[in-house]
């Protein structure tokens, strides 16, 4: 186990490389730069903010300094935001991200897993349809329109719970509607990945054995079936987690909350290079222990996986 953990470990290293290199270059190709203005800038400050940023040398030089950057994890000045870093603004945006995330994550899964429980076990009747058309509007219903449905029943005419603000104003209540609102797309598809995987492992052999000794039904389930069955639904938790914290940035837009979400859209259209470039790195940092999470998790859930 541990000579598996230390390789995959090693082997996040050029992963990361690869990443860091083709979007070092990609963003270079777009057209336009971070410079770039409505109205020409003179080509005397042109030259002085190239040379203040490094950007007059040969691109070659600009992607080895980058690199050097990077191994000491620092993404340099943001070309949009002159007063910040790109440190520091990852710093005061990805632990609110993160927050929500893990928060809507924890949220999907919880309810994903009982939904699709309840639905295997009751095919083909009520609490079946129930789930099977909650999944199919989750999957359907954009953010954009749930989020704001959201506000204007739960926050504005129910007054259950307040909205448009952060925790430094109501407190840890200011999370669950953007945490539910965010939580819904992931939970719809849990919900099915669980139903089906359930199905499946409710017709295999050693299922039909364990019912046959005569054990009870709750034991049956949650000791055989859903160790099997839960293996789909972590693999899907790995790009869940980085997209769910990636794709935060609706949310985060609808309920005001200062992640950093927004920041990476907007570096994008004024092609702000090092907080993209900052934002992509933290982003695949996030994906890639994500899935080496997964990997380890599976061995608890399944022993016929061996790690050699």
């Amino acid at each position: 186990m541990a000579r598996y953990f230390i390789r995959r470990v090693l082997s996040l290293i050029p992963t990361l490389f690869v990443i860091v290199t083709l979007s070092f270059f990609l963003i270079r190709l777009a057209p336009g730069g971070p410079f770039a203005r409505e109205k020409a800038v003179p080509e005397i400050i042109l030259q002085n903010l190239l040379k203040r940023y490094h950007m007059d040398e040969p691109l070659w030089n600009q992607y080895v300094r980058y690199l050097g950057d990077v191994v000491r994890w620092d993404f340099g000045p943001s070309f949009r935001y002159r007063d910040l870093t790109v440190n520091e603004m990852i710093d005061s945006g990805l632990p609110i991200s993160m927050l929500l995330g893990v928060t809507s994550l924890v949220m999907a899964v919880v309810s994903g897993v009982a939904v699709g429980i309840v639905s295997a076990l009751k095919q083909n009747k009520w609490p079946d349809y129930v789930a099977v058309s909650l999944a199919v509007i989750g999957i359907s219903v954009p953010l954009f329109v749930l989020g704001p449905i959201l506000q204007l029943f739960v926050g504005l005419r129910w007054k259950i719970l307040p909205m448009g603000q952060w925790i430094s104003t109501h407190g840890w209540k200011a999370i669950i509607l953007p945490a539910l609102t965010l939580s819904f797309p992931y939970f719809a598809y849990i919900a099915r990945l669980s139903r089906a995987s359930i199905l499946e492992v409710l017709r295999s052999d050693y299922i039909r054995t364990a019912r046959a000794k005569g054990l009870k039904e709750s034991v049956v389930v949650w000791k055989h079936v859903l160790k099997g069955a839960l293996l789909p639904v972590v693999t899907y938790l790995g790009p869940a987690f980085s997209g769910i914290v990636v794709g935060s940035v609706v949310v985060e837009t609808v309920f005001l909350i200062p992640g950093i979400g927004r920041p990476f859209v907007q570096s994008a259209i004024n092609r702000d290079y090092t907080l993209i470039m900052g934002e992509v790195v933290v982003y695949s940092v996030i994906l890639v222990v994500a899935n080496l999470l997964v990997d380890i998790i599976y061995g608890f859930l399944d022993p016929r996986i061996s790690y050699k």
